[in-house]
Order: C-alpha cells, then sequence, then structure tokens
C-alpha cells in the first residue's frame, strides 16, 4: 500500500532510540524526510547520522521538551532546515511513568516531571508545529502514550498517558476542521533497549534466562511476547498518513492486546 507520504516533514521526538527512533526509520523508508529531537545531542546526532548512512534525509535536533524556549527555537531550526514540518510524533518521555508502589509512598515531585515532560512536553510541540500545519490545511499530530493507562499499578503511569490521550482528543476537535488529524498509540512493554534491561536484570534476579523471563513479561499479552519496535512504527506511519483521515481523536492499543478487560 501506498501510504502517500512521500516528501512529507516530520519531527519525530523522544527519537533517538527505542520507539521513537524505529518511528523515525520507518517514516524515512517511506521517503519521508525526518527530523529527529532528543537532549542529548550527541546521541540524536548519531541516530541521524545512522539514518542518513542508510540514505535517508535526517538531521538532528537536540532540546529538552520541558523547556518552552528550547521547544520554540527546535521546531524553528527543524522548519528551517526542512522548509515545513507536516507530521509530529510526540514521544520524548521516559520510558517507564514513575514507580510502581502505593499511593502514600509516592513523591509529589515525581508526578510534576511526568506531567512537564510528557504532558506538557506533547502540548508544547504540538503548539509550536500547528499553527504551519493549520496555514496549510494538513497535517497529522501522533501521541505516544501508553497502556498503563488501562491498568492500575503505576498511578503516575496511568495518570499521565489518560492526560495524554484526554490532550489529544481535545486538540483534535479544535484542529479537525483545519485539516490536521490527532491520535494516541498506547503500546504496552515493547522490546526497547529499556526493557532489554529490564529483562536482564530480572532474569538475574529469579534465576532465569532472559527468554524465561521474556515470557513472563508477555504473559498477559495475547500475540504470546513482547511487541517490536518496529510494529509499533508501522501502525504510527499509517496514523502520519493520508489515508488516515477517518481516524480523528481517538486512541490506537498497540500492545500486542492486553488479556482481560473489554473497551469498546
Amino acid at each position: 500500500m501506498d501510504l502517500k507520504l512521500h516528501g512529507k516533514r516530520a519531527l519525530v521526538t523522544g527519537g533517538s532510540r527505542g520507539i521513537g527512533f524505529a518511528i523515525a526509520e520507518q517514516l524515512c523508508a517511506e521517503g519521508v524526510r525526518v527530523a529527529l529531537l532528543a537532549r542529548n545531542a550527541d546521541a540524536v546526532e548519531a541516530a541521524a547520522a545512522e539514518l542518513r548512512a542508510s540514505g535517508y534525509d535526517a538531521v538532528g535536533v537536540a532540546a529538552d521538551t520541558a523547556q518552552d524556549e528550547q521547544v520554540e527555537s527546535a521546531v524553528a531550526e527543524v522548519t528551517r532546515q526542512l522548509d515545513g514540518v507536516d507530521i509530529l510524533v510526540n514521544g520524548a518521555a521516559k520510558a517507564a511513568g514513575g514507580p510502581v508502589t502505593g499511593f502514600l509512598a509516592l513523591d509529589d515531585d515525581d508526578l510534576r516531571f511526568e506531567v512537564e515532560t510528557k504532558v506538557l512536553g506533547y502540548l508544547r510541540c504540538a503548539r509550536a508545529v500547528a499553527p504551519q500545519m493549520v496555514e496549510r490545511g494538513w497535517g497529522r499530530i501522533i501521541n505516544i502514550g501508553g497502556l498503563a493507562m488501562r491498568r492500575t499499578g503505576s498511578v503516575f503511569g496511568s495518570v499521565r498517558n489518560v492526560a495524554v490521550a484526554a490532550m489529544a482528543k481535545n486538540l483534535a476537535d479544535e484542529l479537525g476542521p483545519a485539516g490536521v488529524n490527532v491520535s494516541v498509540v498506547h503500546p504496552w512493554l515493547t522490546e526497547t533497549e529499556g526493557v532489554w534491561d529490564i529483562i536482564r536484570r530480572g532474569a538475574q534476579a529469579r534465576g532465569l534466562t532472559e527468554a524465561e523471563f521474556g515470557l513472563e513479561l508477555a504473559a498477559d499479552v495475547s500475540i504470546g511476547r513482547l511487541v517490536q519496535p518496529s510494529e509499533i512504527a508501522y501502525v504510527v506511519a499509517f496514523l502520519a498518513s493520508p489515508l488516515s483521515v477517518a481516524i480523528n481523536g481517538e486512541a490506537v492499543a498497540a500492545g500486542g492486546g492486553l488479556s482481560g478487560a473489554i473497551f469498546y
């Protein structure tokens, strides 16, 4: 299927590794010119260089999405280098949403950090790119949330991802008439570098092989394994395309099918 993305311009935040890098790579493969954004200048440039070595059109920009001025400067620089931004993928956030513990033991500053980075950070980036999308009459904003929004066990993880979904729906209703669609993709545990660190530590602590511990983590995933970053990227690439126009303000669960409750 031709996703009709050739020549589009995308900004992928949190793009130096993990799901963000996989998304950037898939968009590049569809003919998109991509800017990666991350806090670490060396890491984001190395990631962009890896894409360029594969023949793709990619640049790296360093910024902290928790800082208004840095976001504005970064978007201005990306707009200059790519001559515009048609697609924003918001993914700059911690892989895990705060400590998994009882709420009485939680530190309020941890939640403030989560809101500042994942919720307000996403909002800052959307606010910076939306005017040019509205002016052109077309755009896509895809926010990477997390299926912790449907699970208890991590108060802050649930709160931040519910907030991302609520924000996306508000933006979709406001921007949809101008041709800008906004959506959310909710992964679960995905085989990123960070999750493999969890698998290695957990296997060692439990006296299991990494394969055995990985299967335990995927015990409630109906496909029987953890999802790969590239498989999240396929979903995002479709949502970024003109073909996804019928999906606006909606959340797409991409965790391999968590067993249990029915959502409709």
